[in-house]
């Protein structure tokens, strides 16, 4: 801890700002993390499996109701479908377009902001870095003989270490970025695939 406080005090005040960057990254990670694995995380396989068994022996009303045992998304995707199923295959379609538009924004919100969040922190370490080099240089020019070495070596550990806290607050927020647009990808192809197994299942009832 010592270690990084006096890391962290070579490369004030640049250093402090993308710590605070830093927090607000972990804040959107772990946030993004509780939410996708929580709200999205169902059985799709299990739980269509029981709608199509449901729906072909007519069950629809109980069908209803096992989609209102939880608030997901995918459940409430489904619910809205099977609730238009007395009205046409149009009326179902559009339904469940219409609730999926509400819920695909939710599904990726803040997530991008980590790549807009990786480029403020490089910015704000290059900044760190021009200063340090600035005062080692007028160190330099205008520093008594006496003097020069200390505060050379004190601009250029505070542009060495504000170069390596932006960068490495980049490589974290794209690293996080991949890992959860994927999850974010795999969850919109598992919805889509369910609503579309819903359409044909109710299109092929109504023949």
């Amino acid at each position: 801890m010592e270690t990084i406080w006096n890391a962290l005090r070579d490369g004030a005040p640049f250093s402090f700002f993308n710590v605070a960057v830093l927090a607000f990254v972990i804040a959107i990670i772990v946030e993004r993390f509780v939410f996708l694995l929580t709200k999205y995380r169902v059985n799709s396989g299990e739980f269509m499996a029981q709608i199509r068994k449901l729906v072909q022996a007519g069950n629809i009303d109980r069908a209803i109701k096992l989609c209102e045992a939880a608030p997901l998304p995918l459940l409430q995707v489904v619910k809205s479908g099977l609730t238009q199923s007395q009205k046409g295959d149009d009326a179902v379609i559009a339904a469940m377009e219409e609730k999926w538009a509400e819920l695909h924004p939710i599904l990726e919100k803040r997530t991008p902001w980590l790549w807009t969040l990786a480029n403020i922190a490089t910015l704000i370490g290059l900044l760190g870095t021009i200063s340090g080099l600035i005062k080692a240089f007028g160190a330099v020019a205008h520093a008594e003989a006496s003097q020069r070495a200390q505060i050379l070596s004190g601009g250029i550990s505070e542009a060495m270490w504000n170069t390596a806290l932006g960068l490495g607050i980049a490589v974290l927020c794209m690293i996080f970025h991949l890992v959860l647009h994927t999850m974010t990808k795999n969850i919109k192809q598992d919805m889509e695939l369910s609503t579309m197994k819903l359409e044909n299942l109710l299109l092929n009832k109504g023949r």
